[in-house]
């Protein structure tokens, strides 16, 4: 499909896509009809986003399958993908000879041997960074990101996650619980918002 690779450098294997990608038609999906007009696209359908959560449990599945996990959840906007990347990972375990014991956690530590970060969008990646420092002053055996969008925004020198869902252009993307000003929370797909919709919802 055009303006959609599959990254295979560096071994992230997130699927990238290009900045020229328009996105697909509104009219193509369902979605709450309070928001007509305040999107401009579908970026990445919920069907999509949930093909890949399962593809990235597979992955965490075959590479953290024999450690005990704590598993933080960054902020509000992540709590979807959270949410079902962990319940991805617990059907696979129960149809595996592997399982992975896991604790899921709202960024509050203690001291954990294996921690798997689970953000939703990463941008700048100034938050991953200082989360990062802390976690890594309790000096943990493992740990590892999955993040389901990293944007490509200019000057961002963040190391990118373990596990990548998809790698996007620098746009404002709402849906699947990433939101603006708490609007669009509840939309299941995500997409790129449209300018009448930024300022009808602005605080």
């Amino acid at each position: 499909m055009a303006g959609i690779v599959l990254q295979t450098e560096g071994g992230s294997g997130g699927i990238v896509i290009d900045d020229d990608w328009p996105g697909y038609s509104l009219e193509l999906f369902s979605y709450p009809a309070h928001y007509a007009g305040d999107l401009e696209c579908v970026v990445v359908p919920h069907g999509v986003i949930m093909d890949r959560t399962e593809r990235l449990a597979r992955n965490i599945m075959d590479d953290l399958g024999d450690h005990d996990i704590v598993v933080l959840c960054v902020l509000k906007g992540g709590y979807q993908f959270c949410a079902d990347l962990v319940d991805k990972i617990k059907a696979l375990s129960c149809s595996s000879d592997r399982t992975i014991p896991m604790r899921v956690h709202f960024i509050r530590l203690k001291s954990y041997l294996n921690v798997l970060i689970v953000e939703g969008i990463i941008g700048t990646g100034k938050t991953l960074k200082a989360l990062l420092k802390h976690v890594e002053a309790f000096k943990p055996k493992m740990i590892k990101v999955a993040g389901l969008l990293v944007k490509r925004v200019p000057h961002n020198t963040a190391r990118l996650p373990h596990y990548v869902g998809f790698e996007i252009p620098d746009r404002f993307v709402v849906g699947y619980a990433l939101d603006y000003n708490e609007y669009f929370r509840d939309l299941n797909h995500i997409c790129v918002i449209s300018e009448s919709g930024k300022l009808k919802y602005k605080m």
